[in-house]
């Protein structure tokens, strides 16, 4: 494979892009170039993921951020991957590159230097800087974990690789292919995005999560190119003995710790038991750990009956049988089909779609003890998905009309029960998130979208035969959609955000040019016109100019001086002069120029040259004055129009101790936190998202998930509200729906497998 289009800033060595084509003899050439192309093939995907979960993990750190430094770091460093994530994985490929084409000097560059060259280790030292070692270190975890996990396939790549450059067992950060390699490719590839160190031991994180543990199958790959070109073909990997005990079957607890939990590979040292099989990259036996759960259930609860006598179904007739059973699902009403079902229904339909058409007298079709439990386990979870979503709405339909075509899924691939990131696992987690979240059970217009699109692509599953393919198309056309819902509330958010600070800056400023006015006002009292003129628009035209150039500038001591001129307390040298710059204060503020040029010419009366005009009387323009919109009131009306009015908390008599603690706890709580409000009379519950709050005046700003504007409170009424239980605060879950339904399930399982051995003799008797 010709790698030149994809090294288009390799060294001037590559010549026409073939990986040290004046070095390797012909057959390592082409061997390392197909690597090398297997690597760009095998790598893009994951390197695809790394980066979307990094974004998305930086939005949802913006948004519990404390500080507006901290929060803007996060965004800054977002728009840096979405901008470059291009470049990123462009220059991955080429530093990927570039290692492997230097191999040999890799390999030789590891051996000690000290002896050759005559330097002691410690005329070598030197400063280093924190960060980069804290950066040399987080790499140098990444590459050892990394190395443990696919242990086996590396010890088979080290040495073939070390055979095609004729030099001893690659091994460690000489191998250019293993972890150590990539993570140092990862870090040399993201330093052009110029992240802060924080956001850089991030993606590092994301990195191993999403490239470094998914190395195994590509490992395989190269592994296998490389052996059936007759390289080391009989070579076997010598397994590395570990501190667990062989088991046939795995304990109890162990289905807690592994069903919700990405499955480790073979050569990991795990407390929980082998692998299945001896391949490499094999699962933990997490459906076998649910079956036994399953298993002693039954034994501990009595008067189970025994199974039915019959033949067990074999996995063609039962996917045909779940076929035939989705199908007569979507013909039946809403009301019947759009329902959860239980483990013993499903049972009963499947056995009745296995029989259907089959004479009285005829032997049973029976599902077999495994088909048996996958179909419990899988109606098991759903029960648990749907305790965990919000009562009512769309969402439950939705759950109901994923259950049959998941459970299509889960019997015909066990891989849904051992790997969290199963397609089909990740669909029904990002679903069943969506419709929970986004989908507030109304038919609000803004709903429909949604609904509509996660409609179409539950009929798509429903109709079309399961595969990871399937699910995996299904899952980037929903995340697509989701992501382009997440921007625009979050455009939205910032809107409203921005413009209650604006509003705030505001009152700041209206409020200090309001304390000067009063200075002045107690030694000078105006009267009449002039008195509705600085009380009601020359106030918000020193509030304006405060907010513009701020308190010390030269702007605002010169409004100051014009503010003394009407007061009589400096002199007035030119009142033509003055009358205009009082008109022109007047316009800044939205005045209509007409309207301004009378009440300076009525207060002043400098008359500009011209025909005389006929002013209103004083007591008239001052009833202008005082009816006149102020600045900022027509955008905090129209705001307030577009959301519900703010619950104002009641008047009591001395502050409650127990409010004062929630606000106290409401000022230190991060912005991005939820609270659900309940409508005493209805009873309807939705969410709103703190969005911003002021530390000065206490003001705050609720918006929902779409970013539109809510309630806007004090946060001393939300406190009131927290009291009076008309608001809650809904905690932060670190866990997903479906790992909470996941963590349920298992936990009541064992529960339920446990009461007779831990109930004491005798107890049944008291």
């Amino acid at each position: 494979m010709d790698v030149g289009h994809d090294r288009r800033h390799s060294s001037a060595s590559h010549h026409g892009g073939r990986i040290g084509s004046a070095r390797w003899p012909a057959r390592a050439q082409r061997l390392l170039e197909a690597s090398y192309g297997l690597c760009v093939e095998g790598l893009q995907e994951p390197l695809r993921r790394c980066l979307s979960e990094f974004e998305k993990q930086l939005f949802a750190l913006a948004e519990r951020a404390h500080q507006a430094s901290e929060q803007q770091d996060c965004f800054a460093s977002r728009q840096r991957v979405l901008q470059g994530r291009t470049t990123f994985a462009q220059r991955f490929m080429e530093h990927l590159g570039s290692t492997l084409n230097e191999v040999d000097s890799t390999s030789t560059s590891t051996r000690p230097t000290t002896a050759a060259t005559g330097v002691k280790p410690w005329q070598t030292l030197a400063l280093v800087d924190p960060g980069e070692q804290e950066v040399s270190m987080a790499l140098e975890q990444l590459g050892a974990r990394g190395e443990v996990r696919h242990g086996s396939v590396l010890y088979e790549l080290g040495h073939r690789l070390a055979v095609l450059i004729g030099a001893p067992p690659l091994e460690g950060q000489a191998l250019p292919l293993g972890p150590y390699a990539i993570a140092q490719t990862c870090h040399a590839a993201g330093a052009e995005l110029e992240l802060p160190l924080k956001h850089q031991l991030l993606l590092l994180q994301h990195f191993d999560q999403w490239v470094i543990q998914a190395l195994a199958p590509l490992y395989d790959i190269i592994n296998a190119h490389l052996q059936g070109d007759g390289i080391l073909p009989q070579l076997r990997s010598i397994p590395v003995p570990r501190h667990i005990g062989k088991r046939a079957r795995p304990l109890a607890g162990s289905g807690s710790a592994t069903a919700g939990e990405p499955a480790p590979a073979a050569g990991t040292t795990q407390g929980h038991g082998t692998a299945q099989g001896t391949g490499s990259g094999a699962p933990i036996e997490v459906l076998e750990s649910l079956r036994d759960l399953l298993a002693r259930q039954r034994a501990s609860q009595s008067g189970v009956s025994g199974q039915a006598v019959g033949r067990a179904a074999s996995e063609q007739e039962l996917a045909s049988a779940l076929g035939a059973l989705q199908l007569h699902l979507a013909q039946v009403t809403d009301q019947a089909g759009r329902e959860l079902r239980s483990a013993a229904r499903l049972r009963e339909e499947l056995l009745a779609q296995l029989n259907a058409g089959k004479p009285g007298d005829a032997p049973r079709t029976q599902l077999s003890d495994e088909q048996g439990d996958k179909v419990e386990l899988v109606a098991r979870l759903f029960e648990q998905l749907g305790q965990q979503m919000q009562q009512g709405g769309s969402a439950h339909h939705l759950l109901s009309d994923l259950q049959l075509p998941v459970l299509r899924m889960a019997v015909a691939d066990r891989g849904f029960f051992e790997k969290r990131e199963h397609p089909a696992r990740r669909l029904l987690d990002t679903v069943t998130a969506a419709a929970n979240d986004w989908l507030d059970g109304s038919d609000d217009e803004s709903n429909r979208p949604l609904a509509t699109k996660l409609e179409q692509l539950v009929n798509r599953a429903s109709q079309e035969p399961p595969s990871a393919g399937l699910y995996t198309t299904l899952l980037a056309d929903i995340e697509h959609h989701l992501a382009l819902l997440t921007r625009k509330a979050q455009a939205a958010e910032r809107r409203h955000v921005e413009a209650a600070q604006g509003r705030e800056r505001l009152d700041q400023a209206r409020h200090r040019a309001g304390e000067l006015m009063t200075e002045r006002f107690t030694q000078s009292p105006p009267r009449g016109l002039l008195r509705a003129l600085l009380d009601r628009a020359w106030s918000d035209v020193l509030a304006l100019t405060l907010l513009r150039h701020g308190e010390d500038s030269e702007a605002f001591r010169a409004q100051l001086a014009i503010t003394d001129q009407l007061l009589g307390r400096l002199p007035v040298d030119d009142r033509l002069q003055l009358q205009a710059e009082v008109e022109a204060g007047l316009q800044q503020i939205g005045m209509h120029v007409e309207e301004a040029v009378q009440v300076a010419q009525r207060l002043l009366g400098a008359g500009r040259p011209g025909p005389a005009v006929e002013l209103p009387s004083a007591t008239d323009l001052a009833l202008r004055l005082k009816q006149h919109q102020r600045l900022g009131e027509q955008q905090a009306s129209h705001e307030a129009g577009a959301g519900p009015a703010p619950a104002a908390a009641p008047a009591v008599a001395a502050p409650d101790p127990r409010e004062q603690r929630i606000e106290q706890h409401l000022r230190e709580l991060p912005f991005g936190s939820w609270f659900e409000f309940v409508d005493p009379d209805t009873g309807q519950i939705v969410r709103r998202k703190l969005a911003w709050h002021s530390p000065m005046s206490g003001r705050c700003l609720l918006v929902s998930r779409r970013g539109q504007r809510g309630e806007e409170m004090s946060l001393a009424q939300l406190a009131h509200e927290i009291a009076s239980g008309r608001v809650c605060e809904v905690p932060a879950q670190p866990e997903s729906l479906l790992d909470r339904a996941w963590r349920s399930l298992t936990g009541n399982l064992r529960q339920a497998a446990e009461p007779r051995r831990s109930t004491p003799p005798g107890a049944a008797h008291r």
